[in-house]
């Protein structure tokens, strides 16, 4: 079932619950319950901003469309994002002669649902593989987001569906950043890669896909270093540790995932136009969504970037870390709007 079909059969009163899914059947349920907890603060935030529209509600002036606006930018779904949808919820409105408020608050809905799934925005993450080599990910982002955590809590993951993990500390110059991989790896029992302190991190990387290919491991997940403030060496570090990658390993880099907090807000979505500028990036990790109202953001990211969120963080436990669901996220950001009726 789409999703505009679970939004469409939830304002008419069915039940828009259930849902198909690709994960096994006694898996979803831990899901589902993980999202619907981790997104609580989002989803409440958000239903109270939109709802609140509704009960002064007299009639669809510029008022209400201001108001509107500004219920969206608070939500943290960005400038570009809440133009676009304000401009396609008006329309529909005045093409549809809508006036009943529950109409309207079904049109916003349906809206924010469409724009999200354009060109294919509504499939499940899923990580690109190599069918030739070990699946080498690098984790990019600034200091203090969770990347070291992420590695670890991903590692973790892919080692209990049985693949084979390595682990490699290229962020070579933050202090303790090496020694954090290393409990992680220590903890879950995989392997990591280490080089000296304020070394080459290239080097890292080299001897992490030697020893991946020569021993056989599915899975090479890169640490890296997190310096935004200097774009320029950022790029040429991230473009030399590609470049030993390609030369090293059968085709060569397969995710380059960059990681925000999603605890940010639209400095999340700075973060991700900015390293976008520096390297390419094939996915992103939203960490700590569980612990604020902001997760509107991937609204903007989505709209503005167009890159797919593969894996966010809903909690503290490995478990934790799931796989990015967008119906899941979707329907779990709107749901108290829909029934509030």
């Amino acid at each position: 079932m789409s999703l505009f079909d679970r939004i469409r059969r939830a304002f008419t009163g069915e039940d828009p619950v259930v849902k198909e899914t690709t994960q096994e059947k006694e898996e979803t349920p831990i899901v589902l319950e993980t999202y619907d907890k981790g997104m609580e603060k989002t989803r409440k935030s958000f239903a109270e901003r939109i709802n609140s529209l509704f009960t002064t509600f007299r009639e669809l002036d510029e008022t209400f469309y201001e108001d509107l606006e500004e219920a969206f930018i608070g939500a943290d779904v960005g400038f570009d994002m809440t133009l676009a949808l304000t401009d396609a919820i008006r329309d529909e409105i005045e093409e549809r002669g809508i006036h009943k408020p529950e109409e309207v608050k079904q049109v916003i809905i349906e809206k924010m649902v469409r724009i999200y799934e354009k060109d294919g925005g509504d499939q499940l993450a899923s990580l690109n593989e190599n069918p030739d080599g070990p699946t080498v990910i690098l984790f990019v982002g600034v200091n203090g987001v969770g990347k070291t955590t992420s590695v670890g809590k991903l590692g973790y993951q892919l080692k209990q569906q049985g693949h084979k993990v390595l682990m490699a500390a290229a962020d070579t110059f933050r202090a303790g950043a090496t020694e954090q991989l290393e409990v992680w790896g220590e903890r879950l029992d995989i392997p990591v890669v280490t080089g000296k302190a304020q070394g080459d991190p290239a080097a890292v990387v080299y001897d992490a896909v030697k020893q991946a290919n020569d021993e056989d491991y599915d899975y090479v997940l890169v640490d890296t270093a997190g310096r935004l403030q200097t774009k320029i060496n950022l790029m040429d570090e991230l473009a030399k540790i590609k470049r030993i990658i390609e030369k090293n390993n059968p085709n060569g880099t397969q995710e380059v995932l960059l990681v925000l907090d999603a605890t940010t807000g639209q400095n999340a979505l700075i973060q991700a136009e900015q390293f976008n500028q520096a390297t390419e990036i094939t996915g992103l990790v939203l960490t700590k969504l569980d612990g604020t109202a902001k997760g509107g953001v991937i609204l903007g990211i989505r709209h503005n970037l167009n890159i797919p969120v593969k894996y966010i963080g809903l909690g503290e436990t490995a478990e934790d870390f799931q796989l990015f669901d967008p119906q899941e996220y979707m329907y779990n950001l709107v749901r108290d709007v829909i029934e509030v009726q």
